[in-house]
């Protein structure tokens, strides 16, 4: 064989075996598995802990909707990371930080929170509007939260004694008092849950807003229906 041909031949096998490091199918550093812990992506996050409860898209879970733009606007962040990260007591919404047992770096939870503002805060949603506070450390009147029920909230809701002649689930059912807190019940009261048609505080009654006082007693009066053994009724001892 000549040497021109020789060195040809040489060459030709060379490019053929440096084309196949890079054939199609080959892993990119993109697709490169990454420990839990250094998962940053927002969607990822979200869906992996959070939607299961909240809903795919922040909306239409089980628990509140995050994705409500009224909510975001009424909670603030502090709030949000410490949900978050140390859970919500007398719900189910467990600690997910590592530092209270859970999963998720403080890196991670930063990354939820940022994610959850960045698409679903609205800035202004509430501008010009009297909003009941998030928080209070007002005393509740549960005498008067049963009439503020009554005219706000009892077209849609039933009550225990209703409920028997009804197919609709109970508002004061033990077992649904029993997994969410006194603090869930106000956010849901005032932020409401467009999702599922649930009006905010404004929209029960058209053009006579809830009060902060209002919202305050009629947590008051659904706290005071909760029951010392909720669920399945224990039979009574002689």
């Amino acid at each position: 064989m000549h040497a021109r041909g020789f060195y040809g031949a040489i060459l030709v096998l060379c490019s053929l075996a440096l084309s196949g490091c890079d054939h199609s199918g080959k892993p990119s550093v993109a697709d490169e598995a990454l420990r839990p812990d250094q998962v940053m992506n927002f969607s990822r996050l979200y869906s992996q802990n959070c939607a299961g409860c909240h809903g795919a898209d922040g909306q239409h879970g089980a628990a509140l909707a995050l994705a409500n733009p009224e909510y975001q606007a009424i909670v603030d962040e502090g709030r949000l990371r410490d949900v978050i990260t140390n859970g919500e007591p007398g719900t189910l919404m467990p600690a997910f930080s590592q530092s209270a047992g859970g999963m998720l770096t403080d890196a991670q939870v930063n990354a939820l929170v940022s994610g959850m503002r960045s698409h679903w805060y609205q800035a202004g949603a509430l501008n010009g509007v009297e909003v009941p506070p998030y928080k209070t450390d007002k005393q509740g009147d549960a005498a008067h939260g049963q009439q503020v029920f009554t005219s706000y909230c009892a077209s849609c809701h039933t009550t225990g004694v209703q409920q028997q002649n009804t197919k609709s689930s109970s508002i004061t059912d033990g077992s649904y008092l029993a997994l969410i807190s006194d603090q869930s019940l106000r956010a849901i009261i005032i932020a409401g849950r467009p999702d599922i048609g649930h009006p905010d505080w404004r929209s029960a009654l058209p053009g006579h807003p809830m009060s902060d006082q209002d919202v305050t007693d009629v947590v008051a009066w659904m706290a005071s229906q909760r029951q010392q053994t909720p669920g399945q009724p224990y039979p009574s001892r002689p």
